[in-house]
């Protein structure tokens, strides 16, 4: 028996060397040739390919012609082979990227009130990295937010409202001011109200929100009256789409709502109360151990990409 080579174990059918070796025949079409490239000499090579045949009980190549030629069970074998190679080499990257202090998984909470296109540019960006650590997203609504942290079914909270944040449990750095306006479709009957809008004129008409996603904290409403007529919504833009088709009327988010206003699909009303303000924060367990997270973390220092999820983004 060639030394080189030493058989597999009697419960390793098919290791990655033997895919190997598949694969190099395959491309090659000569035992041959598959050997200088793995550099064994080309009996440990034949003694390999027949000693797996045997124990699979099936014929891999084709020898007959002048080619070493996959039968379909070979070509299957090499087909999932070659899946299974490259889910070693990811899993030999990922075992490595944590040893280094890269996370598996980040899970990072999104406001609902916040846009998604500077997020995407953001994915993009980590993607670029090459970490292995996979982003996992929620979107997520009023006491939700914390709820996320709080719970443990987030590392990072992107927007929480700092007016709701819990004392002393985390560490949390400014995002900025959001405005959120008050909207009605061109032809809901609030549109020709006079101004500004009392809350008994806005008491009178449906008003649509988005449900809290709090699973453990207290659900919150913002802007509802107790005694107000409601249509409720699973997400914000669910929320803004019902308000242009004047299902009813609310606050939405001036940098969300400002494309519909612009088309005139929707119309802003001020109110008596000068409509509602928001002071938003960036929150995660002290301190940042990760890798990834801390690579978020400085990306959302930017005073740039602040300014494109508020209105004014903090100094």
């Amino acid at each position: 028996m060639p030394p080189d080579l030493p058989p597999p174990g009697p419960d390793a059918l098919i290791t990655p060397d033997l895919l190997l070796l598949v694969d190099a025949i395959a491309r090659h079409g000569s035992f041959a040739k598959a050997a200088r490239e793995m550099g064994r000499v080309p009996s440990a090579v034949t003694y390999a390919i027949r000693g797996l045949e045997d124990r699979l009980d099936v014929l891999l190549f084709d020898r007959s012609g002048h080619r070493a030629v996959l039968t379909p069970a070979g070509q299957a074998l090499l087909d999932d082979g070659r899946l299974l190679l490259k889910s070693l080499e990811d899993l030999t990257r990922r075992v490595r990227r944590i040893a280094t202090g890269w996370e598996p998984e980040l899970r990072i909470a999104v406001n609902g009130v916040l846009p998604w296109p500077p997020i995407y540019d953001l994915i993009e960006e980590f993607q670029a990295l090459g970490s292995a650590t996979k982003l996992r997203f929620t979107s997520e609504v009023l006491g939700g937010t914390w709820d996320a942290l709080t719970g443990g079914r987030a590392d990072l909270l992107i927007g929480g409202d700092a007016a709701l944040a819990p004392p002393g449990r985390f560490a949390t750095q400014p995002l900025g001011e959001l405005h959120l306006l008050f909207c009605v479709a061109p032809h809901h009957p609030l549109a020709q109200a006079e101004q500004p809008l009392t809350p008994e004129d806005i008491g009178a008409h449906c008003a649509v929100v988005v449900a809290d996603t709090s699973r453990a904290l207290p659900p919150l409403t913002r802007g509802l009256l107790d005694t107000q007529q409601r249509v409720v919504m699973p997400t914000m833009q669910a929320k803004i789409h019902a308000q242009i088709r004047g299902v009813g009327c609310g606050y939405l988010p001036h940098l969300l709502a400002a494309p519909y206003l612009d088309q005139g699909l929707l119309v802003e009303k001020p109110t008596r109360d000068g409509g509602m303000l928001e002071r938003l924060s960036c929150a995660w367990r002290a301190p940042a151990r990760g890798e990834a997270l801390k690579w978020w973390l400085k990306k959302l220092e930017s005073p740039r990409l602040r300014g494109s999820l508020v209105d004014v983004p903090a100094a």
